[in-house]
C-alpha cells in the first residue's frame, strides 16, 4: 500500500440497511490484514461532533474479537441517527478536527445520498472518506444495487406471497405498502416477483380511479384476489383526491390522521369496486431488521476491502458499487452528480397483464 495510515474510522449513517455489519466487520477485517487501528464511531456523525458526555459513548475501538460474530446481525451494530447540525459548516469544522484529534486518518462511511453529502463535505476539509452505499431504497443511481435492497425486497417477496395464499383463499384483493419513499424499485422488484398485477411508485403519477378501473376490469376476468403493492412514497405522486369527502359521503368515518394511506386506499377500492372486504398491510420495518441475504453479504465482503485499500492507496473521495455485477469505485461527486433511470417498461408490463 502506498500510504502509511495506521488508523482509519468507519460509521454508518442513515436509515439502517441489512448487511451494514457485515460491511464493518470485512473492514475489521481488512485492517486487521494490513495492520492498521478501527474506531467506529456511534450513531452516525453525532458521534463525530462527540455530542455526549463521554468519548466511549461517542467512539469506539474495534477488532476482531468485538464485531467478528456481528456480521449475520440485522440493524446496525454502530447505531445511526439523524443529524441536522452536519448541515452548518461551523459544526463540519469541529467534526474533522475531532477526527484528527482521534489519530483517524481515514473514514468509511456506510450509508445513502446525505451520507454521502457528508463525505464529501469532510473530503473538502482534508478528511480522506470511501463511501458503501448502504440504503434499502436502491436509490443511489451510480450503483446497481445498494446494501440491503435484495434482502428488503426478498422479504417483500416473502409476505406478499403469504399474503396472496389469504387472498386466495378468500377470493378478496389486498393493498400491500412497502418501503421506498423517493424510489419504487422495492415496489417493482417485488411485485415482479409475486404476480402482483397492480404497482404504484413514485416514479408514475397516478390516480386512484385508474386504479380502481384496473382492478374491476381484473374482477370482471374472475381475478378476485389481486394484490396492489405500493411504495410508501407513491402517496405524493398521486392526483388529487376527496379521500375525506368520498369515505364520508357513504356514512364511513373518517380513520385518524390525514392523508391518504394503504389502509384508506384499501377502503376507497373497496367502495369503487363493489367489493366485501379488501385488507390493506404495511410491511415497515420489517424490511430493514432483518438478517442480510448472500448477495448483501458478499457485497458488504468485497466492499469493505475495497474502502479499506482506497484509503490505504491514498485515494479518496471515493464510493464503492456494482456495474455488471462487479465490485468497482469512482469518484463521489460523479456518483451522486447520475441519475436513476425508473424501468418505465416493467412497471407498465406489471400493470397490464
Amino acid at each position: 500500500m502506498g500510504n502509511p495510515i495506521k488508523r482509519i474510522g468507519i460509521l454508518t449513517s442513515g436509515g439502517d440497511a441489512p448487511g451494514m455489519n457485515a460491511a464493518v466487520v470485512s473492514v475489521a477485517r481488512s485492517a486487521a490484514l494490513y495492520g492498521v487501528s478501527l474506531v467506529g464511531i456511534k450513531r452516525g456523525y453525532n458521534g463525530l461532533l462527540r455530542r455526549s458526555a463521554q468519548l466511549a459513548d461517542d467512539a469506539v475501538e474495534l477488532d476482531l474479537d468485538t464485531v467478528l460474530d456481528i456480521a449475520d446481525q440485522p440493524g446496525t451494530y454502530l447505531r445511526t441517527a439523524r443529524c441536522e447540525e452536519f448541515l452548518d459548516p461551523a459544526w463540519r469544522a469541529k467534526a474533522a478536527q475531532h477526527v484528527r484529534d482521534m489519530g483517524i486518518e481515514g473514514l468509511v462511511i456506510i450509508g445513502g445520498d446525505g451520507s454521502y453529502q457528508g463525505a464529501m463535505r469532510l473530503c473538502e476539509l482534508g478528511v480522506p472518506c470511501v463511501g458503501i452505499p448502504g440504503t434499502i431504497d436502491n436509490d443511489l443511481a451510480y450503483t446497481e444495487m445498494t446494501l440491503g435492497y435484495d434482502t428488503a425486497v426478498n422479504v417483500c417477496v416473502d409476505a406478499i406471497r403469504a399474503i396472496r395464499a389469504t387472498s386466495r383463499s378468500h377470493d378478496r384483493p389486498a393493498v400491500v405498502e412497502v418501503m421506498g419513499r423517493n424510489c419504487g424499485d422495492i415496489a417493482l422488484k417485488a411485485a415482479v416477483s409475486t404476480g402482483a398485477e397492480i404497482v404504484i411508485v413514485p416514479e408514475v403519477p397516478w390516480h386512484i380511479d385508474d386504479v380502481a378501473d384496473r382492478l374491476n376490469r381484473l374482477i370482471a376476468r374472475g381475478n378476485n384476489r389481486v394484490t396492489v403493492v405500493v411504495a410508501e412514497g407513491a402517496y405524493a405522486s398521486m392526483a388529487p383526491f376527496d379521500v375525506y369527502g368520498f369515505l364520508t359521503a357513504r356514512g364511513k368515518q373518517c380513520y385518524p390522521g390525514e392523508g391518504i394511506s394503504a389502509l384508506r386506499l384499501a377502503s376507497i377500492l373497496k367502495r369503487k369496486c363493489g367489493m366485501v372486504e379488501a385488507r390493506s398491510t404495511v410491511l415497515g420495518y420489517v424490511q430493514r431488521g432483518q438478517q442480510p441475504a448472500a448477495y448483501d453479504s458478499a457485497f458488504a465482503f468485497e466492499a469493505g476491502n475495497l474502502a479499506v485499500r482506497l484509503l490505504l492507496a491514498g485515494d479518496s473521495n471515493r464510493v464503492v458499487g456494482i456495474r455488471d455485477g462487479r465490485i468497482f469505485h469512482m469518484d463521489i461527486t460523479q456518483a451522486l452528480a447520475e441519475r436513476r433511470a425508473f424501468h418505465r417498461e416493467l412497471y407498465d408490463l406489471v400493470n397490464e397483464l
